[in-house]
């Protein structure tokens, strides 16, 4: 066995979750650990983690993309869905409007309007995307 086989045996065992993730186990797992490089190196590219956080973002996302996929939905569906999830009510949304702007909205007889969409985006910390 060479010398570099010999490096990289040594260290497999640890590595390789990181790399592959074959099942909601080693999902979950993954995401813990990325939580915690998060956690630990922030933003910081020159962090000396940075790259390991970056690698096994990419594998999560290959892996979530393979085995949860998102389905296509329209932006008042997701913020539908939002407001489900934090138990809002259109009177909730001042950011938009009036109720009945909101339930307009919501009713698919007003687009939300770009100034909507980043308002909804601050309010429930997501990207302005998923709305559009």
């Amino acid at each position: 066995m060479s010398v570099i086989a010999k490096d990289i045996q040594a260290h497999w065992r640890v590595v390789q979750p990181l790399l592959s993730i074959r099942d909601e186990v080693e999902y979950d797992k993954a995401i813990v650990t990325l939580n915690a490089l998060i956690d630990e190196v922030g933003t910081d590219e020159q962090h000396p983690l940075y790259e390991l956080l970056d690698t096994l973002g990419t594998v999560i996302h290959a892996y979530e993309k393979k085995n949860h996929p998102i389905p296509e939905c329209s932006g008042v569906e997701v913020l539908r869905l939002l407001m489900e999830e934090h138990q809002l009510e259109p009177s909730d949304l001042t950011e938009l409007g009036p109720p009945n702007v909101v339930l307009e909205i919501l009713n698919g007889d007003r687009d939300l309007t770009v100034t909507h969409i980043h308002s909804l985006a601050k309010m429930f910390k997501v990207s302005p995307a998923v709305f559009l």
